[in-house]
This record gives C-alpha cells, sequence and structure tokens, in this order.
C-alpha cells in the first residue's frame, strides 16, 4: 500500500512543469479581465483571474490523474473539463439575471465562460491556443463593443 500511494505522488520537477500552466493561465485570464474593468463590469481582473486559474488547476487534476493511474480504465481528463464548463454555466447564468429577470452582463458571463476555457487550454498545455483565444476575445470585447456603439447611434437605439 505504501508503495502504491508513494507512486501517485507526481515529483517536485513535474508540479514545477504545471505550475508555469497555472501562471500562463491567470495572467492570460487576468488580461482578458482589463476590459471588463475598464468597461466598470462587476467581474474583472481578480474573476477572470481566479476562473480562468481554478480551470487551470482543475484540468490539472485531470491530466494528472490520468497520467498516474493510466492502468485503470475509468480515469478521463475531459469529465473534470466537462464539469469546469458545467460549473462555469452556473456562475454566469447567475450573472446572466437580475432579480426582475431580465438578462444583464451577459458578455461578462460569456468572457468567464472562454476565460475558464483559456484555464483549460493551459492546464492541457496548449498555451498557443489560450494565448490565441485570449486574443480573439480581446478584440471581440473591444473591437465588436465600438462596432455595437457605431450601429446603436447609427439606428437610434
Amino acid at each position: 500500500m505504501h508503495t502504491f500511494t508513494h507512486a501517485l505522488a507526481p515529483s517536485t520537477l513535474l508540479e514545477l512543469s504545471y505550475s508555469w500552466r497555472l501562471v500562463v493561465a491567470v495572467v492570460l485570464g487576468v488580461v482578458m479581465g482589463v476590459e471588463r474593468s475598464i468597461a466598470g463590469k462587476h467581474a474583472g481582473l481578480r474573476t477572470y483571474g481566479l476562473v480562468s486559474l481554478g480551470s487551470c488547476a482543475f484540468t490539472l487534476v485531470g491530466v494528472i490523474a490520468a497520467q498516474q493511474l493510466s492502468m485503470f480504465s475509468g480515469i478521463n481528463p475531459f469529465q473534470i473539463a466537462g464539469y469546469v464548463v458545467l460549473g462555469i454555466g452556473f456562475i454566469g447564468s447567475g450573472l446572466a439575471m437580475t432579480g426582475n429577470g431580465q438578462p444583464s452582463e451577459l458578455t461578462t458571463a460569456t468572457g468567464i465562460w472562454v476565460a475558464a476555457s483559456v484555464g483549460m487550454l493551459c492546464g492541457f498545455g496548449l498555451y498557443v491556443l489560450a494565448f490565441a483565444v485570449t486574443a480573439i476575445s480581446l478584440i471581440v470585447l473591444v473591437l465588436l463593443a465600438s462596432l455595437e456603439r457605431i450601429l446603436r447611434a447609427h439606428n437610434g437605439k
């Protein structure tokens, strides 16, 4: 029993390499949250950073479990990823609805959902995709907000 539990403990070097994934995830989440903070939204730097970090950490649990317990057929890191998506959906739905039942903060809620995907990408070590999603989300948040303002002004809304 002692040998089995010792075999499950990840090496310090492995944990350090995974720590880099956590750092990248939180930095990218914070970068995404900057725009929301500037826009004066409830969820900003800290929320986005923590969502991305938490998503990365949960993904790493799945990755490490899959690696260390590969001799068992029931371990699947994608199950944890699916639960992250589900949990972030609950957070987003809370942001998206106000007390009167009218939608509010929909962009922030969807941004948090995307921040969770950035964390998961970092957890799986897919840094290029994580940077791409961050860049694309900022383009959507910043450039399309300007386009929305122009369209609303043009249409009188």
